[in-house]
């Protein structure tokens, strides 16, 4: 069915009113009631489940619909397709209040696998029990030719995972024993074909034996990778056997949730009978005999994996195959050591088979995880291979979306056992934040989780340059594939982008060197300015995979600062406000981009001269050619109000000694001549607006350096009374908001009459260190609140100075 049609069965279920619902509910109900429902009953249950499942909300069922569905699950003459759809549409509502299935007296496996998916679904773990325990029953009640097992396997499975424990010893090892006949003693011959019977019927040949996926006739005993015509039914509870084996190994092992209650051996104990098991397995427990069956079936897929596979989809089995294998091992590693040493030769040749094979990269992660846990155990150096992972393989695997998400898993997985050797993922954060600029909507969070575990002193600045790269990051790497002559390889993109000037521009020496830094995979230290690669990558900017990434950067910007803030000391904070000054005006170009960023920084601007104030001191050469360069108009001038803000708040001798007269002059005279730049005495309908907090910010700054230095209250208070006059004036009013320019000459005249006691105005606007505590605000006897109610009333009195 085409996207559309489903799309419009989706709108029509959700629309489907209760009254509705309830006419339906009746025909379904007696459909069901005929002996034998048709195709019509069929059609109507997907319908029905359709309505239930297409929405968030719980939808009501007529209590006599909700017996029927029950009631069709258990007679085995049903038809299969119907008591399917009747068990999807019942766990569909679970839970329901009103239901009355029980599996006690169910016999058939098949049938037992379908009450047991919906009772599961209940979330009662008492029910839970009781369905583990009938489901036991069966196993241990069943004749070898008797139906098949592998309906229950899935039931079992889940049992575990939703209550462990709820299987006894007995029957615990009952599993344990057939899971070993399963992966170990399946038939080695196909599976006979289905005979059409009758009198003359040709005699069937003796099935051949299976086949390796390379086509070889298989010499050893069958596996998930052993291929054939036709499977026998031990073959497919071969298969169902090795897919829950981790699973069950987790549960059941020593230490797991599900271990049952039996009095544990020591490890040498168990050590010393898994290395005797090589020889003989047939004396051991039947929890290490599973062990054992399973390392040696782990053992032969790793073989398998190796052979060269006939079809595609056999080759993807492998893959899949491998991964298993790896993770099983892990666990048996973890839960006997003994198991280690037999399997490090195996995965060290396994290893150097993989680094070198890009299309089983896959494997290559729990691989390394099995490194990292098992490491220092078998004195192996696991550093080589995390290398590996972190920088080469997102490098080059970065448009792989399922690959992306699990390297940023493993990643995250990995940290505890790092530990704090974290050397090589932060030195590779470069390569990771490639994952992150191809695939930013989905692997954002993990991010931002991940983001304080990649940064320390030695990277911030450079993963802070990064960081404002990204959206950049991202147009080059779709040049790079673009330009990649393994067109397979090659991700879809928006075919009506042009960039036909991008790969031209892009073999110009100096900019290939630009590029080369850009796409680097690990730290280099060296930050470059990216300014002419912006230019290169221009025509790129309305992509919509960098507009997406472009949206990530400012929660990653928090998430950095949050983390960096942690530990950042002096020299690092110094370092970091001077970058944000010098990266505010040199951004990629991206529609909205650049506004949003600026909001980012100027808070977190503020933040860091919040922690450090007397960075305004020693960064005012910088802070003065910001200022005079008018560049933090930009982005709606959101960073030039912050450093305004800062210069008036923190250049004063009360946070830093070392502030002299000489450089409040130099700012008030830099900050006078951007405000008689952003507010011209005739404004002009061609030229852009200042903010109205840009215009407040100055003229309080201006004021509270007048205050420090009181030769300069002259000038500003000039200054101020054109600024109340210029925002009564009808034609301010005509370009500005009348509400901005209310606040603007509110702002002056408050000043204005501030000003008019010196003394007191510097107590305002420059109070002591002393006076930020709590208390300064909030007792009323305190000096701060009473000077401003004094200065209140003693300008009161004073005619002319109030607005009005």
């Amino acid at each position: 069915m085409s996207t559309a049609g489903t799309e419009s069965l989706l709108r029509q279920a959700r629309a489907l009113r209760e009254e509705e619902l309830r006419q339906f509910c009746s025909r379904v109900s007696a459909l069901l009631r005929k002996e034998e429902p048709g195709p019509e009953a069929l059609d109507a249950l997907r319908r029905l489940f359709l309505i239930v499942s297409a929405t968030k909300y719980d939808r009501k069922l007529e209590k006599a619909c909700v017996d029927l569905l029950q009631t069709a699950l258990c007679p085995p003459a049903r038809p299969e397709p119907l008591q399917l759809l009747c068990a999807a549409i019942l766990r569909e509502m679970s839970p329901c209040l009103g239901l009355s299935l029980s599996c006690d007296h169910v016999q058939s496996p098949r049938q037992l696998s379908l009450v047991a998916s919906v009772l599961l679904a209940q979330g009662d773990r008492k029910q839970v029990r009781s369905v583990g325990q009938r489901v036991f029953r069966v196993l241990e009640s069943r004749q070898p030719e008797g139906p098949s097992l592998r309906p229950l396997l899935p039931v079992v499975s889940k049992v575990a995972s939703l209550a462990p424990g709820t299987f006894r010893e007995d029957q615990a090892n009952l599993l344990n024993k057939r899971l070993v006949d399963w992966l170990r003693y399946a038939s080695v011959p196909q599976g006979l074909p289905h005979s059409s019977g009758g009198f003359f019927t040709p005699r069937a040949r003796q099935p051949g034996p299976v086949t390796e996926v390379d086509g070889a006739v298989a010499t050893d005993f069958f596996t998930v990778l052993s291929t054939a015509q036709r499977f026998t039914e031990d073959q497919w509870l071969n298969v169902q056997a090795f897919s829950m084996l981790r699973a069950w190994l987790q549960l059941s092992g020593p230490g797991g949730p599900g271990a049952p209650d039996t009095d544990d051996k020591s490890e040498q104990e168990g050590s010393t009978l898994s290395v005797l098991s090589a020889a003989s397995t047939g004396r051991l427990p039947p929890p290490e005999r599973l062990r054992e069956k399973a390392f040696e079936y782990c053992q032969r897929l790793i073989e398998q994996s190796n052979r060269r596979a006939l079809r595609r989809a056999d080759s993807d089995l492998q893959k899949a195959c491998l991964v298993e294998a790896v993770l099983v091992l892990d666990v048996l590693c973890r839960q006997d050591p003994s198991f280690l040493y037999r399997t490090l030769s195996c995965l060290k040749a396994l290893q150097a088979r993989l680094c070198g094979d890009p299309t089983c990269v896959r494997a290559l992660l729990p691989l390394a995880q099995f490194f990292l846990s098992h490491g220092e155990a078998a004195a192996v150096d696991s550093e080589a291979m995390c290398q590996h992972v972190f920088s080469r393989v997102p490098a080059e695997h970065f448009h792989s979306p399922m690959l992306a998400f699990e390297l940023v898993q493993f990643c995250r997985d990995s940290l505890p056992l790092l530990g704090r050797n974290l050397s090589a993922l932060r030195g590779s954060f470069p390569s990771l934040l490639k994952l992150l600029a191809w695939n930013s909507p989905p692997l954002t969070s993990e991010f931002v989780a991940l983001l304080p575990s990649l940064v320390d002193a030695s990277t911030a600045a450079e993963m802070l340059h990064a960081l404002l790269d990204l959206p950049c990051l991202t147009a080059a790497l779709d040049l790079q594939l673009r330009l990649s002559p393994a067109a397979s390889e090659r991700p879809l993109w928006d075919a009506s982008l042009r960039t036909t000037s991008c790969p031209d521009a892009s073999q110009d020496p100096q900019l290939q060197g630009l590029l080369q830094h850009l796409l680097r995979a690990e730290a280099s230290g060296a930050p470059e300015r990216l300014a002419p690669l912006h230019l290169l990558l221009q025509p790129m900017a309305g992509c919509a995979r960098v507009l997406q990434c472009a949206e990530a950067v400012p929660t990653l910007l928090q998430a950095f600062f949050s983390a960096v803030t942690q530990f950042a000391d002096g020299a690092l904070t110094n370092q970091l406000a001077r970058l944000l000054l010098e990266r505010s005006d040199s951004l990629y170009q991206v529609p909205g981009y650049e506004a949003r960023v600026h909001q980012v920084l100027s808070a977190q601007f503020l933040g860091l001269c919040q922690r450090r104030p007397c960075l305004v001191v020693e960064l005012a050469k910088e802070l003065l050619e910001f200022v005079g360069s008018g560049g933090g108009l930009r982005g709606g001038g959101s960073m030039l109000t912050s450093v305004v803000w800062a210069v008036g708040e923190y250049l004063a001798v009360s946070w830093d000694r070392r502030c002299t007269v000489d450089q409040i002059n130099k700012f008030f005279e830099a900050l006078e001549a951007l405000l008689f730049e952003v507010t011209p005495s005739r404004p002009s309908a061609t030229l852009p607006q200042c903010p109205p907090q840009l215009v407040t910010a100055l003229m309080t700054t201006l004021t509270k350096l007048a205050s420090r230095s009181q030769d300069l209250i002259p000038r500003v208070s000039l200054f101020l009374s054109k600024m109340r006059t210029l925002a009564r004036s009808p034609a301010a009013g005509s370009l500005r908001c009348r509400e901005d320019e209310r606040a603007i000459g509110t702002r002056a005249t408050e000043l204005l009459n501030l000003l008019k006691m010196p003394s007191v105005a510097q107590f305002v606007l420059t109070p002591s260190v002393e006076a930020a505590a709590p208390r300064y605000h909030r007792d009323t006897n305190t000096a701060l609140p009473l000077a401003l109610r004094t200065v209140s009333r003693l300008v009161e009195k004073e005619a002319g100075l109030l607005p009005g």
